[in-house]
């Protein structure tokens, strides 16, 4: 469909926007969206599994990598985490818990922002990511906080979202 905000007329007398909207117009933004959660929550999940030793047993190397490999780069230093052991378990659960969330389109908008914010930890963590991961994962959780998790979502189901979405579908 066409996005709300364009006009008709305009589709119409303009020749590249009729075949833009004949070759992409069919695509529900419900199934991209979908995607889009998909794609977000994959890299997340696949990390937070290898830190689990059984249910709710954190791995020791989980909790090793906060003590002695993860550093915070910070103003130009290198800083060693607080709490390495609340930062390890914290980390465990959000990798664990909000792909899940987010997968099934449950507290979408909240569940995105959880894992913003672990971007952001990642980032001072890992700097060297940024453009091939950080910056994509940013950017998928961004869209899902500013568009909503589209209609194939528990929330939708629910009545938390109400369509707020700019585009049609």
């Amino acid at each position: 469909m066409i996005a709300a905000d364009a006009s008709p007329s305009l589709i119409r007398a303009n020749p590249i926007a009729r075949l833009t909207d004949a070759l992409f117009g069919w695509l529900p933004t419900s199934l991209a969206m979908l995607a889009l959660r998909v794609a977000l929550a994959v890299p997340f999940w696949k990390s937070g599994m290898t830190k689990w030793d059984g249910f709710l047993t954190l791995s020791f190397g989980a909790q090793q990598l906060f003590v002695d490999e993860f550093k915070l780069h910070l103003f130009g230093g290198e800083y060693a985490f607080p709490f390495p052991g609340t930062f390890a378990l914290l980390s465990a659960l959000g990798e664990t818990i909000l792909p899940v969330l987010l997968v099934f389109g449950l507290a979408s908008r909240y569940a995105a922002l959880g894992l913003l914010a672990m971007t952001a930890i990642i980032q001072l963590t890992v700097p060297d990511g940024w453009a091939n991961f950080h910056l994509p994962w940013a950017a998928m959780a961004l869209t899902v906080m500013t568009i909503g998790p589209g209609r194939i979502a528990l929330d939708r189901a629910l009545g938390v979202e109400r369509g707020r979405m700019t585009l049609t579908n």
